[in-house]
């Protein structure tokens, strides 16, 4: 998938930032997978709304409303530097450490967690160009995200990917308390490129990347990140 260059008036930077993905032509884009849960909502508040049952229509409505703002998709713009590494999720970064060894590595690496609460855009996004060399899933438990332990014991879907430099970097959505649907549409030697949509995990969850040792970071524990949006660092 090409990147598509962002329309500057102006002129000025036209090429700075690209769309990953082809924008949505709605005021508020839904995830897909978000569809049934949304009409499944609105269903239930119209059932109540014609049996003039208020005091069940209007908390109904809310969680309608609530599930609708939880699966919201909103397009993103990426950086079009190209070491540059960009998020793959929203959320809190938890985790920023050097590895010495992992299941979704092989070697030392640089390792960045993104919590994600109820509350984030939970759509994911591939946070450097290339080419998915494989996806694996792992069942497992659902202890809380931000859990140090999360990582290696919580059900969870890897992707590893090679740059076109034959560099790697993995990501890992990770499932969470009640997070226990990962969507993943990636598969084996798919092309891909930064900051396109791959997928989401739904109701609260953690997202793990694993970068070369020699990255240079560019974030830190406690900041807050923007899928596709915040540079994690880059690539050397």
């Amino acid at each position: 998938m090409a990147l598509t260059p962002v329309v500057d008036p102006s002129g000025q930077g036209a090429d700075t930032y690209r769309w990953p993905d082809k924008p949505s032509q709605t005021a508020f884009p839904v995830a897909r997978p978000g569809y049934p849960f949304i009409a499944a909502a609105a269903f239930v508040t119209f059932v109540f709304a014609l049996l003039e049952l208020a005091w069940l229509a209007l908390p109904a409505m809310a969680a309608a409303f609530a599930i609708c703002m939880f699966f919201r998709d909103p397009d993103r713009v990426v950086t079009t530097e190209e070491k540059a590494v960009v998020c793959p999720a929203d959320g809190r970064v938890i985790v920023c450490e050097t590895v010495e060894q992992t299941g979704h590595y092989e070697g030392r690496c640089r390792k960045i967690s993104i919590f994600m609460s109820v509350l984030n855009v939970h759509v994911n996004r591939i946070p450097f160009s290339g080419t998915v060399r494989r996806v694996s899933y792992r069942p497992g438990g659902f202890v809380r995200a931000d859990k140090d332990r999360a990582s290696g014991s919580n059900e969870q879907n890897a992707v590893f990917l090679e740059t076109a430099d034959g560099q790697r970097i993995s990501f890992v959505q990770v499932a969470g308390t009640v997070a226990r649907r990962i969507i993943c549409g990636l598969q084996a030697n798919d092309k891909v490129v930064k900051g396109q949509r791959f997928g989401m995990i739904c109701f609260g969850s953690r997202v793990d990347l694993y970068l070369p040792e020699s990255a240079a970071i560019a974030v830190a524990v406690g900041d807050r990140v923007t899928a596709g949006t915040t540079i994690m660092g880059y690539l050397q």
